[in-house]
């Protein structure tokens, strides 16, 4: 019998660290009425943490990328891990907004954007063969991060409260801790293997000499002179603004303002998530295969139109609202895999984490401003009508804005930049 590749298993590891990763993340959609009604607060003081959650998750990737590379992914995601537990487990003794932005804003975004990363640093170093599959199912976690914990919580925090959701998910990072520490490993060369597809061992040391907070601004400046690295970071953008910014932060409570209850609410949004991890994973082995911006094209153009669509679904009957779940669904991260190939394309697999880090940033920036701009919308307007199709417009926009990708800018070559 074959032995399996570690690499496989690194896969796993870091589809774990990124499903309890996602789990948190999607936690404030459960919470947000709950914490509204205990401590009477409207719905954008809740939203302003996320967005702080969501603006420091984007803008700490590639920094984290840089502490990887300086100081091993091992120690860098065990760290993260720790900040979870800290933050998550601390929200039991919240009691006004400036806390509430504290743990969930600063402490949880700093700790999940340290892990944002290691799907791009664990395709390009453990994998010569099936990178985009590899990017396809680590991107694919966070939905399944949806389909365990959101149901869960919402049933949780339905019957015993929300303290008792903190408890529970608190013990489940816990767990991943301890994987991490078993089973996490930074390089192939560190267990004389060759990366999968490979047949000569690739040793690399870490490198000690690299500054991790100078080191990404570098990357920046350089990157920041292509024109593409400004496509990939706005279309990413947008990405981020449809995605976890307004739908992973607003569904629940939308679905909540047009009589449904929050814990189907939270199945559907599950529900989205399992659809995803079937259009992630076909969009990786695609992303290998076909041209990866008529790809982009093709995401954010349907993604588009199932937004378009979304106010009616919610006004119309339920029959109508699971036609988006499952066309949006297919589509809700579906473009990471492209844009990951594209960056490593474009700018080279060794800066391909990094940059990647900083077009994430780019991304989380568009959910920070959709996360508190539907929060702040709703309370003026009294509904998500308008985050709704604004959002499926600026999908359309970004459509075409993928198709000047690797067209425009003159090739990056190895060890600098080209003029």
């Amino acid at each position: 019998m074959k032995k399996i590749h570690y690499g496989w298993i690194m896969v796993a590891v870091a589809f774990i660290i990124l499903l309890t990763g996602a789990g948190i993340r999607s936690m404030p959609s459960v919470l947000m009425v709950p914490l509204e009604t205990e401590f009477d607060w409207n719905r954008s003081v809740v939203s302003t943490s996320l967005a702080i959650n969501l603006l420091l998750y984007g803008l700490f990737g590639p920094f984290a990328a840089a502490l990887m590379l300086r100081f091993g992914m091992k120690r860098v995601t065990g760290t993260a891990l720790l900040l979870l537990v800290l933050g998550v487990f601390s929200t039991l003794w919240i009691d006004s907004p400036w806390q509430l932005n504290l743990l969930w804003g600063v402490l949880i975004g700093i700790g999940s954007g340290s892990t944002v990363v290691l799907s791009t640093l664990i395709a390009n170093r453990w994998f010569v063969e099936k990178r985009g599959l590899v990017i396809g199912i680590l991107t694919a976690s966070g939905a399944t991060g949806q389909i365990i914990f959101l149901p869960f919580l919402a049933q949780l925090v339905s019957d015993k409260g929300w303290k008792l959701a903190i408890v529970a998910v608190s013990i489940a990072v816990g767990v991943v801790f301890l994987v991490v520490l078993l089973l996490m490993k930074n390089h192939p060369g560190d267990m004389k293997l060759a990366p999968y597809g490979a047949n000569q061992i690739i040793n690399e040391p870490l490198q000690l000499k690299l500054n991790p907070f100078t080191e990404p601004i570098r990357e920046l400046k350089g990157a920041s002179r292509h024109l593409d690295f400004w496509l990939l970071a706005g279309s990413f953008f947008i990405c981020g603004f449809s995605t976890n910014g307004l739908i992973g932060t607003h569904f629940i409570p939308a679905c909540i303002d047009h009589g449904i209850s929050e814990v189907k609410a939270a199945s559907m949004l599950a529900l989205i998530g399992i659809f995803d991890i079937f259009g992630t994973i076909l969009s990786g082995i695609l992303s290998d295969r076909f041209n990866n911006r008529w790809l982009l094209f093709w995401y954010y153009g349907l993604r588009g139109i199932s937004l378009l669509f979304l106010p009616f679904a919610l006004d119309a009957s339920h029959f109508y609202l699971w036609f988006f779940i499952i066309f949006y669904g297919l589509d809700w991260v579906a473009t990471v895999p492209p844009t990951i190939k594209l960056t490593t394309d474009i700018f080279g697999k060794e800066r391909a984490g990094i940059l990647f880090g900083w077009i994430m940033a780019a991304h989380q920036f568009g959910a920070a401003i959709a996360a508190y701009s539907g929060g702040v919308v709703h309370d003026i307007l009294g509904s998500y009508y308008f985050s709704f199709l604004s959002a499926g417009a600026f999908c359309v926009l970004a459509s075409l804005i993928v198709m000047k990708i690797g067209r425009t800018s003159k090739t990056v070559i190895h060890g600098g930049y080209q003029a």
